[in-house]
């Protein structure tokens, strides 16, 4: 009985200790984008004249734990469910297979390095700054309706006749056609070409192409945005209403403190966002009174908002400097703003 009675716990220890296949996500720090990380500014522009910020503009962030590389055990896992701020998902469903903790990391750099660049072209958008963008072909989608018509390298300028220098003017080309066949010029090897495709209806109820596209600016002035060791795509719309703050006289938030989440597209268009209920618990962790939350992930938000929290719901960033100017100015408590609940 002894030998196992011994044999039962040494099991029991092995089995809570042996590597457990689940990734918890868990309320990560907060970063204040008109603040400053390391006494340095976390925005900093130079070239254009900038104003004093006062109060907060939070992007918040997503602890990943068990990822490739970074293995728990089955007590964090236990651990994790029984808290509510954190959240417990298999590794498949996250992490496709045999993918390295190098690739994610180099994912995630050039995700932020791409939500960096979007804020900005979004930032300079909003405030009628002229800047350019350019639109290349990187890749095709599988059964693609482009591919051996399109090329990678080629530069889109327009369908039928339309600009389409970003990736909003080109959706609203290919939903105005409905599905039929339109001709796309680009340039290619220094000489402009059209050719015909014909968009296909996508999950999203959009048509598209099946391509895959690099955005390329070239902005009036520098501005450089210093956060390590944070990736993803997810603090595109904060960067963005940190550049318009910086670069708008008079003082956003009037020294409140908000935080919020949210991709960004240099058109201003809100996306949605992984996390999000650990980000709200970060969020008023870190003291925030008001949550700018993407329209799309309001279904994750209903039920799980922090008392003290108010969350406001956007779907562009006109629609959070909007929400800001008008809580931070104290015309407004919030009531009529939109949110999840209605």
């Amino acid at each position: 009985m002894s030998v196992s009675g011994l044999l039962a716990i040494g099991l029991g220890a092995a089995a809570v200790l042996l590597p457990a296949p689940y990734v918890v996500e868990s309320p990560g720090p907060t970063f204040n984008t008109i603040g400053t990380v390391n006494e340095d500014p976390l925005i900093s522009v130079e070239g254009r004249e900038t104003y004093p910020t006062s109060g907060k503009l939070d992007l918040t962030t997503v602890f990943v734990a068990g990822g490739p590389g970074q293995q728990i055990s089955i007590f964090d896992a236990f651990r994790a469910w029984a808290d509510p701020a954190q959240t417990v998902t298999p590794r498949e469903l996250v992490y496709p297979p045999e993918t390295s903790q190098a690739e994610i990391e180099e994912q995630n750099a050039a995700a932020m390095t791409s939500s960096q660049e979007a804020a900005v072209a979004a930032a300079l958008g909003h405030l009628d700054i002229p800047y350019e963008e350019t639109l290349s072909v990187v890749g095709f989608a599988p059964e693609s309706v482009s591919e051996g018509i399109l090329r990678e390298g080629d530069v889109l300028t327009e369908v039928d006749g339309d600009a389409v220098q970003s990736l909003q003017p080109l959706r609203d080309a290919l939903n105005e056609a409905a599905g039929d066949a339109v001709d796309i010029t680009v340039l290619r090897d220094g000489e402009e070409v059209v050719e015909s495709a014909q968009p296909r209806k996508g999950d999203t109820g959009d048509y598209q192409l099946g391509i895959f596209l690099m955005s390329e600016f070239q902005f009036p002035f520098d501005v450089d945005i210093a956060l390590n060791n944070v990736g993803g795509p997810s603090a595109g719309m904060m960067f963005a209403l940190g550049i318009v703050d910086k670069l708008t006289e008079g003082e956003l938030t009037g020294g409140r403190h908000f935080a919020g989440t949210g991709t960004i597209e240099s058109s201003g268009t809100v996306g949605p966002i992984g996390g999000i209920r650990q980000k709200l618990v970060g969020a008023r962790e870190s003291g925030a009174e008001v949550f700018l939350a993407p329209a799309d992930n309001c279904g994750e938000v209903v039920g799980h908002v922090p008392e003290g929290l108010q969350v406001v719901r956007v779907e562009t960033l006109a629609d959070a400097v909007s929400a800001v100017e008008a809580l931070g100015a104290g015309n407004d408590d919030g009531a009529q703003l939109p949110s999840c609940e209605g």
